[in-house]
């Protein structure tokens, strides 16, 4: 069974940091084409965050560029989100996503960062 397990959410000071991570299990790591993550502020959709290919090629919502660092420990089957300089704005829900060579995609259950003073 396919199962992605978000860790790391809490709450933080504006210009805090936080680290997410998520570890995937129930699936080869060669099946797995990106690692990444998403995020759903209260009242709007679900926008990405960043995202990694297997072939370590990174994207990044032009909101979290020079502040966010997505990386893959390849091995562990698990994907990190190391977020600096934490603003009120990135409040959201943060999700791990998968997709697969094969198509399709997974979710995880999602974290809570909330960025307060």
């Amino acid at each position: 069974q396919v199962r992605l397990v978000e860790s790391g959410g809490g709450w933080v000071h504006p210009g805090g940091s936080l680290t997410l991570s998520c570890a995937a299990s129930g699936m080869l790591p060669t099946s797995i084409y990106v690692m990444g993550w998403y995020r759903r502020a209260p009242g709007k959709q679900r926008e990405l965050v960043a995202t990694m290919t297997s072939g370590t090629s990174t994207n990044y919502a032009d909101s979290v560029k020079g502040r966010f660092t997505i990386s893959r420990d390849y091995a562990k089957n698990t994907v990190h989100l190391q977020m600096n300089s934490l603003k009120p704005e990135d409040t959201a829900v943060y999700y791990c996503n998968v997709e697969y060579y094969r198509g399709g995609s997974s979710w995880g259950q999602g974290t809570q960062v909330t960025v307060s003073s």
